[in-house]
């Protein structure tokens, strides 16, 4: 597959062994002294230290900051942006999956801003609107303020973060899984190397790859008109039906890998419309019980589309004809991702990856309730809805 350079949402630059240009894109930025921020697994591999030889001999010096883990705390920004500050650094590449992309752009946006990271949430003093597709709104930040530029490479095909406004973070104090948004959060470059995506063993690219499934997928279905937000998001979830299966069985495919980062940057890019309940109940069981957020998402997802369909079932539909599924309907629908989970071995129950109690979901159901993904929910969710939804997943019963 040839280089590609985009320019939307971001800059974007596509192709294999593009991790070369690495140099070129902080040259371009004005990046003398960059910080990597990366996980702790991560940062002990090949590829990280290849990344830092790559810079090394383009005369970058590049520091590290690796403490931090999957579904990340709000302690872990804290210390990165402490890092960041006392080491006079320029930029930040963000290297590795969602929690690394997350944390590295809420250490830029913390430490240029000055301000307490959960300003920048829902019901924070500087949210801009509870909406993403509204978020382009200008708040009283102005654009003069000294937000570094970031450099986002992902290693996973899932959450997209390198072409999106948002990070999750969880807050240490209340367990809160929380979404921190500001428009600048928006890396300034991304880097899309499908080369560095092969690493990933059968599970993660599963996971992950459903993770994306999802962003697509709920974009799609959120209320609304953003006719190029659906767009992306029929495109991508068309790439998902035809390279993830083979990506989970052919590690080295890189053309499977290829169209898998795109269609994660597209569900990222899609997803300013809207989410929907699959994150609303995933957010809280990553946060108590750290499950890798694509596999609670791929879990809860026919638990979703079936509470939903009274609203979604002509859009579902017509979903299926542009994937050229058997029958465009609802139900050929739900049979393919009941399928496609099974071929790529998503659990089916919640209850088969963490033991969930009555009193677990009486702590979960008002959390998910209150997550601001519920708000772009195509129906409308009370208490005792989110409350069934937790209890049919752990039960496998679909409505």
């Amino acid at each position: 597959m040839s280089n590609f350079n985009w320019g939307y949402p971001n800059t974007v630059w596509f192709g294999n062994g593009r991790i070369k240009d690495l140099p070129k894109a902080c040259k371009i930025l004005k990046i003398n002294k960059p910080l990597l921020v990366t996980d702790k697994d991560l940062v002990k591999t090949k590829m990280v230290q290849e990344t830092l030889e790559i810079n090394k001999r383009a005369n970058l010096l590049t520091s590290v900051f690796s403490d931090l883990k999957g579904n990340p705390l709000g302690s872990h920004v804290k210390r990165g942006v402490e890092i960041f500050k006392n080491g006079n650094y320029d930029g930040i590449i963000a290297f590795g999956g969602g929690s690394s992309l997350d944390v590295g752009k809420s250490i830029v946006l913390q430490a240029s801003l000055n301000r307490p990271l959960w300003d920048f949430t829902d019901g924070g003093s500087f949210w801009i609107e509870r909406k993403f597709s509204e978020s382009m709104a200008v708040n009283r930040i102005s654009n003069s303020d000294n937000i570094v530029p970031t450099i986002a490479i992902p290693t996973t095909a899932g959450t997209g973060s390198e072409t999106s406004r948002a990070a999750a973070i969880i807050n240490d104090e209340t367990k809160v899984k929380k979404i921190i948004f500001h428009p600048r959060m928006l890396p300034t470059l991304t880097i899309l190397d499908p080369k560095l995506t092969v690493g990933m063993p059968p599970f993660l690219t599963a996971v992950t790859g459903m993770d994306a499934f999802a962003h697509n997928l709920e974009a799609y279905c959120a209320p609304g008109f953003h006719p190029m937000a659906d767009g992306i998001a029929l495109e991508g979830m068309l790439l998902i039906k035809k390279w993830l299966e083979i990506a989970v069985k052919e590690r080295e495919n890189l053309e499977a890998r290829a169209n898998m980062l795109a269609s994660s940057s597209m569900g990222a890019t899609a997803f300013q419309k809207g989410l929907g309940a699959i994150h609303s109940l995933s957010h809280p069981v990553n946060s108590m019980f750290d499950v890798h957020h694509g596999l609670s998402n791929g879990i809860f997802m026919p638990y979703v589309l079936t509470f939903n369909r009274s609203t979604i079932e002509n859009k579902i539909a017509k979903l299926s004809g542009y994937l050229e599924l058997k029958k465009a309907s609802f139900n050929s629908f739900v049979d393919w991702v009941l399928d496609l989970r099974n071929k790529i071995k998503i659990p089916h129950k919640l209850s088969e990856c963490v033991e969930i109690t009555g009193t677990d979901i009486e702590k979960l159901s008002p959390m998910a309730l209150n997550d601001p993904c519920t708000y772009d929910n195509p129906r409308k969710i009370t208490l005792n809805d989110t409350k069934l939804l937790y209890q049919y997943s752990v039960e496998g019963k679909l409505f």
